[in-house]
């Protein structure tokens, strides 16, 4: 028997209201990601695909449809409800990593775990564990300002899997790394996932990326279809 879908996006509409009238980003959208499936998403600037992340990742809600994430009918809940599914459930890379400057590497990646309600020791000895897989044991009491592009990014993406999220969603995680720490920092993301079985939906401009997808989509239409390269 196969296992439940991560996510679940059914029949997702989106609309924004536009100085030239209503911009229709999302129509009927469908998607499914298995447990353990990298999903990549590409596409031009303004095509909906932060729209298509922000409603996978709970930070919007569609005029219609359905987002089924891990087995929750997310939009049948209150906002404190998502709120606690987002933070407990999903993992968030950006292109900027958004690390707290005042903080070194170990706390940046405790926070979420401490926000949780874990408490401050285990919590550290999770982030401890989490930058060593990183290959970040030696750098872990620096703050992010003594860090490389690529060493914060990796913190970031230890800190998005710090509560063991079901979904990953990255949006151009590896925008400002150059090729080689692209590579690294990529398949450490990976194998992390594939370990822990979450999904991943990654939306990039990187096309040396999409070999490392299980599949990759676009949108054409408002609608999800198989990218051809």
């Amino acid at each position: 028997m196969s296992a439940a879908p991560v996510l679940e996006l059914r029949a997702i509409e989106r609309t924004y209201k536009t100085s030239a009238g209503a911009l229709h980003v999302l129509r009927g959208t469908d998607l499914t990601i298995a447990p353990g499936e990298l999903v990549g998403l590409v596409g031009p600037s303004g095509s909906g695909k932060s729209t298509l992340l922000h409603t996978a990742g709970l930070l919007e809600e569609p005029e219609a449809g359905e987002v089924i994430l891990d087995g929750s009918d997310c939009l049948k809940l209150n906002e404190n409800g998502r709120t606690a599914i987002r933070r407990l459930k999903v993992g968030f890379v950006y292109q900027f990593h958004h690390l707290l400057p005042e903080f070194n590497a170990i706390d940046n990646v405790a926070m979420p775990l401490m926000i949780a309600g874990v408490k401050k020791k285990a919590a550290r000895e999770k982030a401890a564990k989490l930058l060593d897989e990183m290959g970040l044991a030696e750098r872990m009491d620096h703050q992010p300002a003594q860090l490389s592009g690529g060493e914060q990014q990796r913190v970031a993406i230890a800190r998005a899997l710090a509560n063991d999220p079901r979904l990953v969603i990255a949006d151009e995680p590896t925008g400002n790394l150059d090729p080689a720490t692209t590579e690294r920092v990529f398949a450490t993301l990976i194998k992390m996932v594939r370990e822990e079985g979450a999904g991943v939906l990654v939306a990039t401009h990187n096309l040396a990326l999409i070999r490392h997808m299980d599949r990759v989509l676009t949108l054409q239409d408002g609608k999800l279809v198989d990218f051809q390269s």
